[in-house]
């Protein structure tokens, strides 16, 4: 790779009076949150059995179409059950998740692929540095608070490459999270700059799948 996807050089990075005036509820979930969950269950939410989960992965792979990406990006990787399946569609894979024993299960089950790296990462108070061609945020959003959500928009709108795809997943019944899952998607998708986005859906009755795509200016 030549230094990998350039980024847009209009991204901007400005998170402040739309951030402010966001309405306040519940706050992001921290680390302890999803340190206990992982605790008292290595597979909180049934990732390697679950068919709701294996439809949502396949609906998630099918939205790429058979593109292939030179570096992509997913936040909240968990046990890197979608990871995997995502590693094989680009060249590198940034991996990140808040907890560290997540991160050591997903290390394993990806232990044969040399092109995904796993990093300790707090979104949006940590954010990887370059550009990125694959974006993937899947039913993580709606575990931040609305300020964080749009900090997050913004920071995903700076780091994604001319051309690049940007994917959010998100659980659209109920939840006890500080969001529910149409209300973090349809938040990042108005905070994140429209200019030369174009966006695709695609709903089902358990969730649903917002594909942002950045064009490039001579298109």
């Amino acid at each position: 790779m030549s230094g990998g996807p350039e980024c847009p050089e209009n991204a901007r990075l400005a998170t402040g009076s739309r951030s402010a005036a966001l309405r306040q509820g519940l706050r992001t979930r921290d680390s302890a949150y999803f340190e206990n969950l992982y605790t008292a269950n290595p597979d909180p939410w049934n990732f390697t059995e679950s068919s709701y989960e294996q439809d949502k992965y396949a609906a998630t792979l099918g939205m790429l179409g058979g593109r292939s990406f030179s570096r992509g990006l997913e936040v909240g990787c968990s046990i890197g059950v979608l990871t995997k399946l995502l590693a094989t569609r680009c060249s590198e894979l940034l991996a990140v998740d808040i907890v560290e024993q997540a991160l050591s299960q997903a290390r394993e089950r990806c232990a044969l692929q040399a092109n995904v790296t796993f990093e300790r990462m707090h979104v949006p108070e940590h954010w990887p540095a370059g550009c990125f061609d694959l974006m993937v945020f899947s039913e993580i959003l709606y575990f931040l608070d609305k300020t964080d959500i749009a900090r997050t928009a913004n920071l995903a709108n700076a780091s994604l490459a001319k051309d690049g795809i940007l994917l959010l997943v998100n659980y659209t019944e109920t939840i006890d999270e500080p969001c529910t899952g149409n209300e973090a998607a349809d938040l990042f998708l108005q905070i994140f700059a429209p200019e030369n986005v174009s966006i695709t859906h695609l709903r089902n009755s358990s969730f649903r799948i917002d594909v942002l795509e950045r064009r490039s200016h001579s298109d």
